[in-house]
């Protein structure tokens, strides 16, 4: 399974692809798409989508996770994070892949332990679960964090759908 994963945002969106085989897993790809700030939020969110488009098309992901929204204080931040989230999730529909949105806590839970981890904390274990995404930053790390939580949950799921044989 190839998942890739997305942190979305209007300054900055990470992402991240990974190959997962059982409980192993490789490093495929992981960036951030910045669209430049000087453009009206209409251009920004276009050049999010040409960029995702990209990202869709050089690495054929076979599954798809996107993180929810993070609700602030602050409205137009939240509604900014909603606009590129649904930028993320039209690309990933278009493209016809599965695509899953997880919580943020949900995700650092499941790879630190710990719902409330900071953004050192998740980057220092993907650096540990994926020797060759090292020195990435906080988005990309974000971002695989997404694709790793997927890929343990859809393998979860379909372990506990599998029917029991007997002897």
């Amino acid at each position: 399974m190839i998942v890739l994963g997305i942190d979305p945002g209007l300054v900055r969106t990470g992402w991240g692809v990974v190959a997962a085989q059982g409980a192993d897993l490789r490093f495929i790809a992981a960036g951030v798409i910045a669209p430049s700030p000087k453009g009206t939020v209409p251009e920004r969110l276009l050049a999010l989508a040409d960029d995702l488009d990209r990202v869709v098309a050089a690495h054929a992901p076979t599954d798809a996770a996107v993180e929810e929204t993070f609700v602030s204080r602050h409205g137009t931040s939240t509604l900014r994070l909603g606009q590129a989230r649904g930028v993320a999730l039209l690309v990933i529909a278009r493209a016809g892949v599965p695509v899953t949105e997880y919580m943020p806590n949900l995700v650092k839970k499941s790879l630190v332990g710990f719902g409330h981890a900071g953004k050192g904390q998740v980057q220092w274990i993907i650096e540990r679960l994926l020797p060759g995404a090292r020195g990435l930053g906080s988005d990309a790390a974000d971002a695989l964090a997404v694709a790793i939580c997927h890929a343990h949950s859809r393998q979860t799921h379909e372990r506990i759908a599998m029917p029991v044989t007997t002897a």
